[in-house]
């Protein structure tokens, strides 16, 4: 019962959007229709400044965090990990307090990495910053980051269900990055510091 009750709060925890609440205290607009379209920090910044964004962004991180800190705590094993790091990553992709409107998962699953393995996020970390110094676009870094997310998490752990769940989680999010995908083909992407389609 326990297992099942650590993945079930990692859902709930992962519904929460932290983009959607401070914008509701802000009394501002719904980032899912304002700005991109996309409730995540990004367009909190475009949409309230840096303060709301930074909020939203840790919130964010917090959420794919903690949950899987507890589960580790409280059973130590890679397996629960896992799964309630996966449920805290599709909760805030499919939040059940949002209509299932969600964002696209950077900052979660990246909070998500840190709890599974932070070395592999510091990997991650560092392939964001170079692809997007290099190009100076956000979504391809992080698609990027996200593809080699595995490979550091297959190099930092010895758990086969964390490889695993580090394939899903980056399946997934490259996946919600669709549309930025085709942008990025037809030259049409926002570059960081310029136009942002995010």
């Amino acid at each position: 019962m326990l297992d099942v009750a650590l993945v079930i709060i990692g859902y709930l925890v992962g519904s929460i959007s932290s983009a959607i609440v401070i914008c509701r205290l802000l009394r501002l607009g719904d980032p899912r229709q304002d700005g991109s379209g996309n409730p995540g920090a990004t367009n909190v910044l475009r949409l309230a400044g840096k303060g709301p964004a930074a909020a939203t962004l840790a919130g964010d991180w917090l959420k794919g965090t903690l949950p899987v800190v507890l589960a580790w705590a409280l059973t130590g094993d890679p397996v629960i990990a896992a799964a309630t790091g996966l449920a805290a990553f599709f909760g805030h992709l499919y939040p059940l307090y949002f209509r299932f409107q969600g964002g696209k998962g950077v900052a979660t699953g990246l909070g998500v990495l840190l709890a599974w393995s932070p070395v592999a996020l510091g990997a991650a970390a560092l392939t964001w910053l170079a692809v997007a110094a290099a190009f100076r676009y956000s979504s391809l870094a992080a698609i990027v980051a996200f593809a080699m997310a595995p490979i550091y998490v297959m190099w930092q752990t010895e758990a086969p269900v964390l490889w695993a769940a580090t394939a899903i989680l980056a399946v997934a999010s490259i996946w919600r990055h669709r549309e930025n995908i085709v942008r990025l083909a037809t030259g049409e992407e926002g570059r960081i510091g310029g136009r942002s389609s995010e």
